[in-house]
């Protein structure tokens, strides 16, 4: 006779409905767009998450640079886009790290403000302005709270995923759960992706904002993008930035209607490139 599966099914929408209630009864508005975001921490939490984990990522891009000329690069833009920008009216706590990795093109950021740069993106740009688009697009992560969202997103996938696991369980046959487990955190990937994606747009409309508002000319992003575009080693192979960040065409495009909507009348003359 085969068993019953209504006990695990019953539990396994207990567990659901746990996580989809803790999920939504954890928004909160955003102290700087004033938006109302499921998130999984407080911004003193994002700035405490930040620095601890600071120095286990930059371990994994072979530690900080040694350059003390090209740090000091980072640090003054760094420091120029706070001062002039909306970023300087925030509770976070902005560091910026220049790394030692030659061969990783990337740039990204961590809750509360911790921002890094690889050496290999830094030696490609070409302009102050096109370094500052990068570091102001990181910044528009930690300000939009990206970091936070995601990790109560992780929370919920992880409670659903189990959720299914113990719902789709059957008495005569174990792997069955297991099965369905997978499939689950697969769909649960993609969600993540998607909003991944929708992220980084955002935090591109971010970059234009803060790099008008601090002079530098908007449209060194879209020199940006093509510099990374050209990064392909010739093998199909793209930089690790485009791992999560949408393809260069898409982001060009959303890219200058931002800077449309900044500038109607068009771009300013006297910015710097």
């Amino acid at each position: 006779m085969r068993k019953r599966r209504a006990p695990q099914l019953v539990i396994g929408l207990v567990i659901a409905g746990i996580a989809l209630v803790s999920y939504w009864g954890s928004r909160s508005e955003n102290p700087v767009t004033g938006e109302k975001q499921s998130v999984a921490m407080s911004p003193a939490d994002e700035v405490a998450v930040g620095l601890y984990s600071a120095p286990k990522m930059a371990a994994q891009f072979g530690g900080l640079d040694p350059s003390d000329a090209e740090q000091r690069a980072v640090d003054q833009i760094g420091a120029r886009l706070l001062e002039r920008g909306l970023a300087k009216e925030t509770p976070y706590r902005f560091e910026f790290h220049l790394l030692a990795d030659r061969k990783t093109v990337n740039a990204f950021a961590l809750p509360g403000g911790q921002i890094f740069v690889t050496r290999a993106l830094f030696d490609r740009v070409e302009t102050e302005g096109q370094l500052a688009g990068i570091i102001a697009h990181e910044i528009g992560h930690v300000l939009e709270r990206h970091g936070a969202q995601h990790l109560a997103k992780a929370q919920l996938a992880q409670m659903l995923v189990g959720a299914v696991a113990v719902g789709a369980m059957d008495p005569n046959n174990p792997r069955s759960g297991a099965q369905m487990a997978a499939l689950a955190a697969a769909g649960a990937q993609l969600v993540n992706l998607k909003y991944g994606r929708d992220d980084e747009l955002e935090s591109d409309r971010w970059g234009v904002e803060l790099l008008a508002n601090t002079g530098y000319d908007p449209r060194a992003m879209i020199e940006v993008m093509r510099i990374l575009e050209a990064a392909s080693d010739g093998h199909g192979r793209t930089p690790e930035f485009f791992a999560t960040h949408p393809n260069p065409e898409n982001r060009v495009e959303r890219i200058e209607m931002a800077i449309k909507e900044k500038f109607p009348t068009g771009v300013p003359s006297g910015l710097e490139p």
